[in-house]
């Protein structure tokens, strides 16, 4: 089993950008899939982003897509979530989650970070 660590977490204005890292503990992080979500305040939980085992597949939230890029680096066990032209309703805390399973729902979860964009 991995365990999942957030960080790269800050306040920063509109239009600004913010680098999170999944950090993962184990040495069988390269046959998990990783997704990133958020939770704005008062709001569920929802998916940004998702990256296959092996990198080579990338999906994204009509919300995010074009200004956030989720990639990893296996070898240094951590996925990344590159967030630029950040809005102010992007605020909320973000987790990362894994699954070892092609679909259904994440077996590990991230104790998560928050990011608040300023107006």
């Amino acid at each position: 089993q991995v365990q999942l660590v957030e960080s790269g977490g800050g306040l920063v204005q509109a239009g600004g950008s913010l680098r999170l890292s999944c950090a993962a503990s184990g040495r069988t992080f390269s046959n998990y899939r990783v997704a990133w979500f958020r939770q704005a305040p008062g709001k569920e939980r929802e998916f940004v982003a998702h990256i296959s085992a092996s990198g080579t597949n990338t999906y994204y939230t009509d919300f995010v897509n074009g200004r956030f890029t989720i990639s990893r680096d296996n070898a240094k066990n951590t996925v990344y979530l590159q967030m630029n032209s950040l809005k102010p309703e992007d605020t909320g805390v973000y987790y990362c989650a894994a699954r070892t399973r092609p679909v259904g729902s994440y077996e590990r979860w991230g104790q998560g970070t928050q990011v608040t964009v300023s107006s």
